[in-house]
Order: structure tokens, then C-alpha cells, then sequence
């Protein structure tokens, strides 16, 4: 190792204690470094990762620095003691070499691969520089993740560096050094892998994770009882977050007294009362499970079950609208029972404003500490078979709400609105949890098909974040005006793939980009998502890409992902096609009483998605269908999303309409599988085979059958009802 000189030495001596009373900084992994020379390849969250590194890390570090930055006057000598190396884009390859020659020489270089301070909290572009110094060094490649900096008055949250007050003192950050990598083996795609992974194990162990939903989200509408919470579309009703504490308190007592059993069922829509239910429901210490009141009638009973739910909250005016649903043996009136209960009320909301977080808490008798036991207890949506009870547990929830809390940095003069059923993943976590323990205000309404009305409260309201599905966007296409989506910031959509000629009818109709983002049930939901793209701070500056059409944006911080062969399990590279595998917080416990189900797709802690994905240089994941999507015929794989594809293209379908086609099979005798094309519209069938042929379509690729249906089956969620797809292609053949 280099001698250090007397000027670092003193350097260190004196600056060292000074940076160490601000942060609180935990290494993790230094006996994963080694002994000589090699090169650092951290992430770039804020301006002082240098000075944490340096903190983690026994040994000093040289930094490879922008020119610019090494030139200022008031870094200069600090960067020139501590033997900085200085790089611009004309002579990189100079500063490349003096960098390789310190790592011969026994010493360690840091290069940040991304280049800049991310703007978003997600890993970037990864620039290929690194590259060739380590080839010419011949020495290993360490990944490096700096955890916990995002908020920090140097990180850009909240569209800004420095102009905001710190949120701890001493700041908490964690370094966690990895497994050193080859030069051969430490290409864009291994780091990512890597940097990932770091970054899931810092964001696993934050301590914050530990409590309980019902803990998070008192002491988020506790922390501003006077702000509003919901505006209830219906009837332009309003509750402050202390009011909806204190009416979810007195139902939570209400709940304890009456309702022995571990899980109550909720069956309301998106509205005050869904909110209020459910919040009561897990501060009462027990599980809401949400009932889909638009599945069928034997759906819903297998769903209650595979709980035991033998209690349900809904109201009476909504009950009436579903005569044929199978109740349980107890229904609670929330719209009978919440009048009566105007004292309890009351004196709750004045605890809520008066007294600290931790004695209601006390009061209300709420765990504290949440980890991996039941919290929610969603239902697939049963597209592909009978519905799976997915157990979401306190951290999953708490993480996944910290995950998104990122990528849509919420500001005071946001409102989401809240049209998503709460029994659906995505409007669980994103317009219940998320705004009751960030304090993001919702609008609700209870029909995310009624797309006059919630354009109108959009309009009224300002509502500045729309989540929907693309089936959802086509109501909008057809009843909305440019000037009611003035206001609207995000919109944000998932649940199926969303047709590149939808999104560009919606942004050249209402003016506004849409963003594809990416989530499962068993994520908790949210996985990923593409965000606007960062103005250039001076015009001409390069930003790195936040959103790229046709993928479903970047990883959300805090998973870790793999890309494995579909049928072999043998591991791939991040750019290769094949079976997205996700590691992180947010994925679910299992599938209750299943476990047969559960280890198919939870291995090591690794969920099997079933969908079939790759990620592109710049890290963002494309998804190239579902597994479930696909059929083996004559040994060969089809994918029907591109059948369909390629049908609407020959036949000059808007894809921005009504669904009118799907692709689905039957069972064959000769090829194992037989697409069946169900269709709304007269088609000739012979002349489709001619169209689809003169565009290059395989043979195999054309159905052999068209089945004519008055409509193309769709779930509440908006995703194609593929087990009634299937059920209709097969009753074509009977």
C-alpha cells in the first residue's frame, strides 16, 4: 500500500471527527475488500458520497473527479491532498490511464459509473468507462451502494439540492461493499445485477421497516390532523386527517369488542368509508381482506373460503346494488353504525389533535413492531384461474409505500385520485396506504369506468396524479377535454400493457404524456415505473432518461432482480429475454393455505413472476409477455400479446378503442395447442390468413379458429379476464 502523505494525514486527523459528529455511518462487507489495489464502483445519490465512502472505508480512496469540480477554488486543495484525479470528455483516456496506474500501484479508485447525481433516487445510465480502466489495471471490480442519502439536504428530492432541512441529525447512511468482480466479468449488466442487489439488502434492513402498517399510518395523519385527507367524489364530502384518525379509532374499539375472528372482510368501494374501514380494521389488530363485488358469486365464496371470513363491513346503499353476492354470516352497516358513534368520534379526533403519536398508540393498544405477519389480504384477480389468497405483510406494505414515496416525490400541492378499487394491489397500496402515511390528500369515486365524472373531479379538485389501466385511458379518450387534465402532473398506468397508440392518441387529445409503470399483487404492487425526464439545469446539458416508451420504466430503489431462463432456471444476463425473478421488501409472504403454490413461485426469497422481461442498457425493463400468455405449439412458443399485435395491424385496428379482439387457445391433439381468435367484429377469416402471411407471421402464429363474442371479457382491474377467455374457446369446441 502507498505511503500517505503528511498533508492527508492531517487532512483526515482533523476532518474526519468533524464529518462523523453529522453522519452516522454503517459499513457492511469490508472483509469483502481486497488487500491491494482495485477499483470502487459506487452509486451516486448526493454530493457528499465521497465523503461517506471515505468514512465506510479504512483506506483512503482516489476519486476520479470532473475537471470543473477539481478546479474550483474552494475544492481544489482539498482534492489535490487527497489525490483526486481530475477527467474531462477530451482527454478521458488520460485520466483513465493515471487511474489504472494507481490501482497497480496498490491503491484504490473510486469512479462513479453513473456519471452524475441521480434525479430521480433510482439507479441510471451506466457509463462504460470503468471499463477500460479496469482492463488495463487487471484488477478487481468492488459495486459499492450508498444507502439511506436520498432526502438528505445534498440528494435532489424534492426538485432540489441544499434548500431543505435536514430530517435527522446525526444522518444515518449505510455503505455496504460487494463481492469483488473480474475485469472480464464486471460488464454494465453484471454491475447493475450487483448494484441492486446491494442496494435490496441496505433497503431491507432499515429500521423504519420494522413497524406495523397501523403504527405508520397513525403517526403519518397524526403528524397534520388539520390537513385534509379525502374529498369524497360523490358528494363533495371532506375529512382532515385528524377526523379520519378519530373515526377510525372509534371503529377499531368497536372492532376489538365485537369481532373475535383474525380477518373481517371489507366490502366497499373506493370511498371515505373504504378508508376509514380498512384503517380501523388494522388498527384493531386484525387483517381486512378485500372482497371483489364485481367477480362472480363463486369466486367471491371460494375467496371467503380460503380465509374463514365470516365477517364483512360494507353499507346498506351499497349492498342493495348486489342482490346475488354471498355474504358472510355478519355484515357490518358502516353507514348505520358510524351515526351512533359521534361521541367515541369525537373524542378520538381530539385526541388526534392534542396528544403525541406514541399514547395513541398506547391507547388504541396497537403492535408496534408489524415484520412479516398478515397484514392485508388481497385476492388475485383470478384471470388465469381460481383466485389465490396473496398475504401482504407489515413490511411489505411499509416497504412498498417507502419505494414509491421515491419515484413520485409527492409534493404539498398534490392529489391523487383515488378510482381504483381497494381490494385491487395497486389501489391498496397507492390510493389508501400511500396517502394515509405520506399525507398525500385523495379524491375518491367509486368507478373508475365513469370517465365523465372523473374527469370532472379532476378538473374541480386539480387533481395532479391519475393512476389507471389503458382500458380505463379509453373512456378518458372518448369523454374527456384537454382543459380538465390541466392540472395533472403524473399519469401513471399499469395492470396490462399499455399500446404505444393509445399513449400517444391520450398525450395529443388531453395533452399530457401517460407513464407505464409495472406491478404485481405479489409485489405489493409497484415494481417499477417511467417518470418525466429532468429539464436540463442549462440548455444543451445531457440528462439521463427517466422514461423510455415501450418499457415499463426503471426499478423501484430497494429490489434486486434477475433474468433466468424460462424453462432451465439457468441464469442470464440483465439484457438477455427470459423469466424476470425479483428479490426485495415488498415481496408477498406466500399464498395462504398454499403452499404447494407458494414454493413455485418463492424460491430463496426470489419470486418467479411469470413474466418474461429483459432490461436495456440504461436499466430500463421491457416486459415481453406473461408465461401464462403463451402456447406451445408444435414445440415452439407463441406469444398471443403479439398475435394480437399483429392482427390489429393487418386489420387497421385502432389499438386506442375498445378491446375488440383477444388471443387465447384450446388443447390440439396434433400440436399440443391451437390459437383461438375471439373477436366483436365480422371477420374473414381466409383473408386475415392472407394478410397475416404477406406481413411475415408464421404459420403456427394464425389462428385456426374466430370465435365471434358480444364483448371481450375484462376484469373490474381492467386486465383481460383470461380464464373467461379460455372457458369461451373451449365451450366453441364442445
Amino acid at each position: 500500500m502507498p505511503p500517505i502523505s503528511v498533508a492527508e494525514r492531517v487532512l483526515r486527523f482533523v476532518g474526519m471527527p468533524l464529518v462523523r459528529l453529522i453522519y452516522r455511518v454503517n459499513a457492511v462487507g469490508l472483509e469483502h475488500l481486497p488487500r491491494g489495489g482495485f477499483l470502487l464502483l459506487p452509486n451516486h445519490i448526493s454530493w457528499v458520497d465521497a465523503i461517506i465512502l471515505l468514512i465506510a472505508c479504512p483506506r483512503p480512496i482516489r476519486f476520479m473527479i470532473a475537471e470543473e469540480f477539481y478546479c474550483n477554488r474552494w475544492l481544489h486543495w482539498v482534492l489535490h491532498i487527497t489525490r483526486s484525479i481530475p477527467i474531462t470528455p477530451r482527454r478521458a483516456k488520460d485520466a483513465m490511464r493515471v487511474a489504472a496506474e494507481m490501482i497497480c500501484d496498490g491503491e484504490i479508485v473510486c469512479v462513479f459509473p453513473e456519471g452524475e447525481l441521480t434525479r430521480s433516487g433510482v439507479l441510471g445510465t451506466l457509463r462504460r468507462g470503468y471499463e477500460l480502466i479496469a482492463r488495463q489495471s487487471e484488477a478487481p471490480v468492488v459495486p459499492v451502494w450508498l444507502d439511506q442519502l436520498w432526502g438528505s439536504i445534498f440528494s435532489f428530492q424534492g426538485g432540489k439540492f441544499f434548500r431543505k432541512w435536514p430530517r435527522h441529525f446525526p444522518y444515518p447512511a449505510t455503505v455496504e461493499f460487494g463481492q469483488p468482480l473480474s475485469p472480464n466479468e464486471a460488464n454494465t449488466a453484471t454491475v447493475r445485477e450487483q448494484l441492486l442487489q446491494l442496494g435490496e439488502n441496505c433497503f431491507s434492513r432499515r429500521p423504519a421497516l420494522r413497524q406495523s402498517l397501523g403504527v405508520a399510518a397513525l403517526r403519518g395523519l397524526a403528524r397534520h390532523p388539520f390537513r385534509l385527507a379525502v374529498i369524497d367524489g360523490t358528494d363533495g364530502s371532506t375529512l382532515s386527517r385528524g377526523k379520519l384518525l378519530g373515526a377510525a379509532a372509534a371503529l377499531s374499539r368497536y372492532l376489538r369488542r365485537h369481532c373475535p375472528e383474525e380477518r373481517i372482510a371489507f366490502v366497499l368501494p373506493a370511498s371515505k368509508g373504504g378508508l376509514v374501514a380498512n384503517l380501523a380494521i388494522v388498527l384493531a389488530g386484525k387483517v381486512p381482506a378485500g372482497l371483489n363485488f364485481t367477480s362472480g358469486r363463486n369466486a367471491v365464496a371460494r375467496a371467503q373460503e380460503i380465509a374463514g371470513l365470516t365477517t364483512a363491513i360494507s353499507a346498506h346503499a351499497f349492498a342493495k346494488r348486489f342482490p346475488d353476492f354471498p355474504w358472510p354470516e355478519k355484515v357490518i352497516p358502516l353507514d348505520e353504525l358510524l351515526p351512533k358513534m359521534k361521541r367515541e368520534i369525537f373524542l378520538w379526533w381530539m385526541a388526534a389533535i392534542f396528544l403525541p403519536a406514541r399514547l395513541l398508540i398506547r391507547w388504541l393498544e396497537v403492535s408496534s413492531l408489524g415484520g412479516h405477519s398478515e397484514a392485508v389480504l388481497l385476492f388475485t384477480s383470478g384471470s388465469s384461474g381460481d383466485p389465490k389468497g396473496v398475504v401482504l405483510s407489515h413490511r411489505n406494505l411499509v416497504g412498498n409505500v417507502a419505494q414509491f414515496r421515491v419515484v413520485l416525490d409527492a409534493t404539498r400541492e398534490d392529489k391523487i385520485l383515488a378510482s381504483l378499487p381497494f381490494f385491487h394491489s395497486f389501489g391498496c397500496t397507492v390510493t389508501l396506504w400511500f396517502p394515509l402515511i405520506d399525507g398525500v390528500p385523495i379524491v375518491t369515486y367509486p368507478n373508475p369506468l365513469d370517465a365523465a365524472k372523473c374527469a370532472e373531479l379532476i378538473e374541480r379538485y386539480r387533481i395532479t396524479v391519475v393512476l389507471a389501466a389503458p382500458t380505463f385511458l379509453r373512456g378518458y379518450l372518448r369523454k374527456a377535454e384537454r382543459k380538465q387534465f390541466e392540472s395533472v402532473r403524473l399519469t401513471i398506468t399499469g395492470a396490462e400493457k399499455l399500446p404505444r397508440s393509445l399513449a400517444e392518441s391520450f398525450e395529443q387529445r388531453l395533452g399530457k404524456p401517460v407513464y407505464e409503470g409495472y406491478g404485481l399483487t405479489e409485489t405489493s404492487p409497484v415494481v417499477s415505473v417511467n417518470l418525466p425526464d429532468p429539464k436540463p439545469s442549462t440548455p444543451g446539458d445531457t440528462v439521463q432518461p427517466l422514461n423510455r416508451p415501450g418499457s415499463v420504466g426503471k426499478l423501484v430503489p430497494g429490489l434486486a432482480a434477475q433474468i433466468r431462463d424460462s424453462e432451465t432456471g439457468h441464469k442470464l444476463s440483465l439484457h438477455d429475454t427470459g423469466m424476470l425473478w425479483l428479490r426485495g421488501v415488498n415481496i408477498f409472504e406466500g399464498y395462504l393455505h398454499d403452499p404447494g403454490r407458494t414454493e413455485e413461485v418463492l424460491q430463496g426469497g426470489w419470486l418467479k413472476t411469470g413474466d418474461l422481461g429483459r432490461f436495456d442498457e440504461d436499466g430500463f425493463l421491457f416486459i415481453e409477455g406473461r408465461v401464462s400468455r403463451f402456447s406451445k405449439i408444435g414445440g415452439e412458443m407463441v406469444p398471443h400479446e403479439t398475435v394480437e399485435h399483429k392482427i390489429q395491424a393487418a386489420l387497421g385496428l385502432a389499438q386506442e378503442g375498445e378491446r375488440s379482439l383477444a388471443v387465447t387457445s384450446v388443447v390440439d391433439s396434433q400440436k399440443g395447442e391451437a390459437l383461438v381468435l375471439l373477436s366483436t367484429i365480422k371477420i374473414d377469416q381466409a383473408k386475415l390468413r392472407a394478410q397475416l402471411q404477406e406481413a411475415g407471421v408464421p404459420n403456427l402464429w394464425i389462428p385456426k379458429v374466430i370465435l365471434r363474442v358480444d364483448q371481450i371479457p375484462v376484469l373490474a382491474t381492467g386486465k383481460l379476464d383470461l380464464r373467461r377467455c379460455s372457458e369461451l374457446a373451449a365451450e366453441s369446441q364442445t
